[in-house]
C-alpha cells in the first residue's frame, strides 16, 4: 500500500512538473525585438502554416504547442488574413488573439485639394503598399463609375484615406467617389438662395476653379462671390487656371497671350462664356461650400498680390490700378495661385 501511495505521489509530481513546464512554454514571449515584427497572413493560411513559418523565422519556439492549443479550443478556425505588426512581449496566446481580432496594419494616403485626377493617380502610384490596378484617368472602370457625368475629373473627394496592404488604387478612388457624392448632396442641401446653378455638378465645376485660384482659406468665399456675380451678369469668368487645364501637357509653365486668344480651347474662359465643360481639379469640401455660399459684396475682379492672396476690386478702373501695382512689378517669389502640390 505504501509503495502504491509513493508511486501515485511521484506520478502527481511528474504531472505537476509537466504542467508547469507546459505553462512556462505557453507563456514564453515570442522572439521579437525592436518595434515588432511585420508578418503577413495570406488568405487561406492555416494555423499550422502560420506556426511553422514563424518557427522557421526563429520567432516561435514551440509551434506544436500553438497548433495543438488552436485545435483543442477551436480557435484555429477563425483567423483573419492580412498584415500584422506583432509587438515585442507577445505570447503564443496573444498572437492567436491578434489574428482572431484581425488587427491588421493600417496605412494612410492623403490626396490634397487642387490636384487633377491624373496627378492624384500618380500620387497613389507612389504608395508601395497600394496595388496599382488603374490605367490612368481614362481607365474604363473610372469611366463606368462616372458615366453620369461628362468626365471623371473632379468627382473624387481629396481627403486622407486609410487602407491595408493589398488594397488597390481602384478601391481608394471608389471610396473617394462615394465620399464626393455625399459631400455634394450635403452642401447642395445647404446652398444659398438664387445661385446661377441648375445642378450640383455645376457648383462642383466652379468649386474646382476656386480651389485652383487661391490657397488662402479666408478668400474662398470672396473668390466665389466674384465668379457668381460674373455668371449672373453674363460676364466671362476670365480665369487662368481653366486655360492652363485646357492646354494639358502642352503647357510649359508660361501662359501666353496667344493661349488667352485661343478659341479652340474649350476651357478658355477668356473666350467662352459660362462655366467650363468639366471641373479642372479635385475640390475639397471648403471650396464646394464656398461655391454654394459665396460671400456677399460688389467685387467683380481680383488680381494676385504675389504671395498667394488677392486684391479684389468692384470696378475695372480699380482693377487696372491693382494690376499695375502687383503684376507689373513682380516680386522674386511671386505666385498667383496655390503652389502645385
Amino acid at each position: 500500500m505504501r509503495r502504491l501511495l509513493v508511486l501515485l505521489l511521484l506520478l502527481a509530481l511528474l504531472a505537476s512538473g509537466a504542467a508547469l513546464e507546459l505553462k512556462r512554454r505557453w507563456q514564453q514571449p515570442l522572439a521579437i525585438a525592436g518595434d515588432g515584427l511585420l508578418f503577413r497572413v495570406e488568405r487561406g493560411d492555416s494555423l499550422r502554416a502560420i506556426a511553422r513559418r514563424l518557427a522557421g523565422q526563429g520567432v516561435l519556439a514551440d509551434p506544436g504547442l500553438l497548433i495543438a492549443y488552436g485545435r483543442l479550443t477551436g480557435r484555429d478556425a477563425s483567423l483573419r488574413h492580412g498584415e500584422y505588426r506583432i509587438p515585442p512581449g507577445t505570447t503564443a496566446e496573444g498572437l492567436l488573439r491578434l489574428l482572431q481580432r484581425g488587427e491588421v496594419v493600417q496605412y494612410q494616403v492623403t490626396v490634397p485639394e487642387g490636384l487633377t485626377l491624373s496627378q492624384a493617380l500618380a500620387l497613389l502610384a507612389r504608395e508601395e503598399t497600394l496595388v496599382q490596378r488603374l490605367d490612368g484617368a481614362g481607365d474604363e472602370r473610372l469611366s463606368a463609375l462616372t458615366a453620369d457625368y461628362p468626365s471623371p475629373e473632379g468627382l473624387f473627394l481629396p481627403e486622407t484615406y486609410h487602407y491595408v496592404r493589398g488594397d488597390s488604387d481602384w478601391q481608394i478612388l471608389r471610396r473617394a467617389f462615394v465620399a464626393m457624392q455625399r459631400v455634394l448632396d450635403e452642401e447642395w442641401a445647404r446652398r444659398a438662395d438664387g445661385l446661377p446653378f441648375e445642378t450640383p455638378y455645376e457648383a462642383l465645376v466652379l468649386a474646382s476653379i476656386i480651389e485652383r485660384e487661391t490657397g488662402v482659406p479666408g478668400e474662398r468665399g470672396e473668390i466665389a462671390g466674384v465668379f457668381v456675380r460674373r455668371l449672373e451678369r453674363g460676364m466671362r469668368l476670365q480665369t487662368d487656371p481653366t486655360v492652363i487645364y485646357g492646354l494639358g501637357d502642352s503647357f510649359d509653365g508660361n501662359l501666353r497671350r496667344s493661349h488667352l486668344r485661343d478659341e479652340s480651347n474649350t476651357f478658355n474662359t477668356y473666350r467662352h462664356g459660362g462655366l467650363p465643360p468639366t471641373p479642372i481639379a479635385l475640390p475639397g469640401r471648403a471650396a464646394i461650400h464656398a461655391a454654394l455660399n459665396p460671400a456677399p459684396g460688389d467685387s467683380l475682379f481680383f488680381v494676385a498680390r504675389g504671395d498667394g492672396s488677392h486684391e479684389f476690386s468692384a470696378t475695372l478702373e480699380a482693377h487696372e490700378r491693382a494690376v499695375r501695382k502687383y503684376q507689373l512689378r513682380r516680386r522674386e517669389d511671386y505666385r498667383s495661385s496655390p503652389e502645385n502640390p
